[in-house]
C-alpha cells in the first residue's frame, strides 16, 4: 500500500532510499522502542521496494514489511533512521518537521529549522544504537525485536567481518543472538546468502539494489553495493550492468556512478565505475580502470573504505 499524499497524523519512522536490512529493522525497532516510552502515535514505513536479504529476515518473523510511502507534505513529523543526508531520504524531507534522528554515518547534507533529538554513534549499525537504548532505559528485549536487531548487525557488518565493526557491535550481537535463540554463525551465513541470489533480478534492478545518492558541491555520484559469493558471475553481465549505469547517469545528472560488487565470503569488491568522474576511482585507490573496472583487495565498507576515499578526490 503507497502511502497517502495528505499529511500523516502519525509521526513516520524510516530509513533511506533503496532499504537495506539495518534501514528496515531498525525502523520497526524504533517504532517499537518508542511505543515503550510512550509515544505511541508513531509508525515505521519505508521508502522502497524489500530486498531479498531482508524478506529472508521478515518471513523468519512472519511479519509484514512497512507501508511503502512516496513523499511527506510538508509539516510532516518524521524521524529518520540509518541515515541522515537529505538526498538519500524521502521526497519532500526538507519541508517535513525532523525531530529527530538515530544514525551511524557521516552527518552529511543535513539541517532542520527547529531542535530536535540527534543520536550518532560511530558504530557499525543503527541497531546497535538502538540494542543500547534499550539496555539504558531497562526495557525487555522480546525474540522478534532481537531478530531484528541481530539481523541488522549482521548484515551491516557482514557478520562481523567488516571495518566498521566495532566492539559495541560484537558485544550487542552476541546477547541479542542468545535472546533471539538463533545460532549465530549458521543464521548469520543463511541471512547473508539469501541477499546473494540475483539471477532473476534485472540490471537496472541491480544497480539500485542498494544504491546511495550523495553530493559534493557541484558534484552528483551515486555509490551502489550488490553483495555476492561470487564475484565473475555477476561481472559476466557487465555490459547491461553498464548499460543500466549510463541510464541512471543521464536520468539524474550525474557526475559519477560507482558500483561495487562485494564478494561477502572473501573479503574483496569488484567496482565498475563510469561518468565524468571516473578518473576520481585512481586518485581515490591508486588503480587504473581497465575496461571501466577495478578489484579492490580488501574492500567491502561503503561507508569506511569506499565513500571516504572518493568523496576527499572529488
Amino acid at each position: 500500500m503507497k502511502g497517502r499524499n495528505k499529511m500523516e497524523n502519525k509521526i513516520l519512522i524510516f530509513g533511506h532510499k533503496s532499504p537495506d536490512t539495518d534501514t528496515i529493522c531498525s525502523s520497526i525497532v524504533k517504532e517499537k522502542l518508542n511505543k515503550k516510552n510512550g509515544y505511541n502515535n508513531c509508525e515505521a514505513v519505508r521508502l522502497g521496494d524489500i530486498n531479498k536479504e531482508t524478506q529472508y529476515v521478515l518471513d523468519y518473523l512472519n511479519i509484514e514489511a512497512p507501508r511503502l510511502i512516496e513523499k511527506v507534505e510538508e509539516g510532516q513529523e518524521v524521524i529518520l533512521v540509518d541515515h541522515n543526508d537529505f538526498d538519500q531520504s524521502v521526497n519532500g524531507i526538507e519541508n517535513a518537521k525532523i525531530i529527530g534522528v538515530v544514525d551511524h554515518h557521516a552527518i552529511g547534507n543535513f539541517r532542520t529549522s527547529t531542535p530536535l533529538y540527534y543520536t550518532s554513534k560511530p558504530y557499525g549499525c543503527t541497531s546497535t544504537i538502538l540494542f543500547k537504548e534499550y539496555i539504558q532505559k531497562g526495557f525487555k528485549i522480546s525474540k522478534e525485536e532481537a531478530v531484528l536487531m541481530a539481523s541488522a548487525i549482521i548484515s551491516d557488518t557482514l557478520l562481523l567481518k567488516s571495518p566498521t565493526t566495532t566492539k559495541d557491535d560484537i558485544e550487542a550481537l552476541e546477547e541479542l543472538s542468545e535472546m533471539a535463540s538463533i545460532k549465530l554463525e549458521e543464521y548469520g551465513l543463511d541471512l547473508l546468502k539469501s541477499g546473494t541470489k540475483l539471477d532473476d533480478l534485472t540490471a537496472e534492478q541491480l544497480v539500485n539494489l542498494d544504491a546511495k545518492a550523495m553530493s559534493k558541491e557541484n558534484t552528483k555520484f551515486i555509490i551502489a553495493q550488490v553483495s555476492t559469493i561470487n564475484i565473475e558471475e555477476v561481472m559476466k553481465r557487465q555490459e547491461e550492468l553498464e548499460e543500466a549505469i549510463n541510464k541512471e547517469i543521464e536520468t539524474k545528472n550525474l557526475d559519477l556512478f560507482v558500483i561495487a560488487i562485494t564478494d561477502i565470503l572473501n573479503s574483496n569488491s569488484e567496482i565498475i565505475a563510469l561518468g565524468k568522474r571516473a578518473d576520481v576511482i585512481k586518485l581515490a585507490f591508486g588503480k587504473e580502470l581497465k575496461n571501466n573496472r577495478v578489484f579492490l583487495e580488501g574492500v567491502v565498507s561503503r561507508k569506511k573504505q569506499l565513500l571516504p576515499n572518493i568523496d576527499k578526490n572529488i
